[in-house]
């Protein structure tokens, strides 16, 4: 037992050392701007610079909303499935995992062909058009993760008798979603929101091949042209997935140690 440790511990060693040690020469590298000594300057230029600053807000303003579409969807279908349609769960979950087996530069050129300035709805001849596509392709992206959040909150709760309870008191399917199903799977769809979040900010295929002015084309744009500021912007960016999975870790945490009211 004590040498099955050993190894595990030496395993881990590695696995963090293979992790990290990329992480830290792309910090230490992003430190070396002005020369001969180590300073923020590249973490201060890039903050500095207005399309930073546009980006970054175009993102996190579309994560927002990709996050409410994927609410709005998932929560009352997964519901829906595990009280009146169980058999159709499979289903539901084969489709759910669509996005994770076709690519998003396919999804996107089919969103251009059937979406163009010549065709029936052409939502790629707008601003406000192309945006509502983006805002789609990050709500498809995001399925995968949000779903499975949302069908794991689910399982931990009787659905059925709490419907048949609510419906006895004269409860409505409306009330029903949203002061009975919605207060109980809380954390669940928190946990989607921040995976939705990572994956919407750091996305760079929908939004460039939409024109889009997100935050993945913009790393890009930066990367081809600049030294020291893609690594700085490659920490913000890394420092932002794991603060979002900083959270999920702490909201679930948050939920094994809250006991419901009586």
């Amino acid at each position: 037992m004590k040498t099955s440790r050993i190894w595990a511990w030496i395993a881990l060693g590695f696995g963090m050392i293979y992790f990290f040690l990329p992480l830290i020469g792309t910090f230490e590298f992003s430190l070396r701007m002005r020369r001969g000594e180590y300073s923020f300057d590249a973490y201060r230029v890039v903050l500095a610079d207005p399309a930073f600053r546009a980006t970054f807000t175009y993102s996190v303003v579309l994560a927002l909303l990709t996050i409410l579409v994927g609410v709005l969807i998932v929560v009352p279908t997964a519901y829906w499935v595990r009280l009146k349609l169980p058999r159709w769960r499979p289903v539901i979950e084969f489709i759910t995992l669509l996005p994770l087996v076709i690519p998003a530069i396919v999804i996107v050129f089919g969103y251009i062909r059937l979406y163009n300035t010549s065709s029936i709805l052409p939502l790629t001849g707008t601003a406000t058009g192309t945006n509502f596509l983006l805002l789609m392709g990050y709500s498809t992206l995001a399925l995968p993760y949000m779903y499975r959040a949302v069908d794991t909150g689910l399982r931990a709760i009787d659905v059925v008798t709490l419907t048949e309870a609510a419906e006895s008191l004269g409860a409505g399917r409306f009330t029903i979603m949203w002061r009975v199903i919605l207060p109980n799977v809380t954390v669940a769809i928190l946990s989607g929101a921040f995976l939705t979040f990572a994956i919407v900010i750091g996305e760079f295929t929908l939004a460039a091949l939409l024109t889009r002015p997100a935050f993945g084309p913009y790393l890009q744009l930066i990367g081809a042209n600049r030294a020291y500021e893609p690594a700085a912007l490659a920490v913000i960016a890394f420092a932002i997935t794991w603060a979002c999975m900083g959270l999920i870790g702490l909201v679930t945490r948050f939920q094994k140690f809250t006991i419901a009211p009586r």
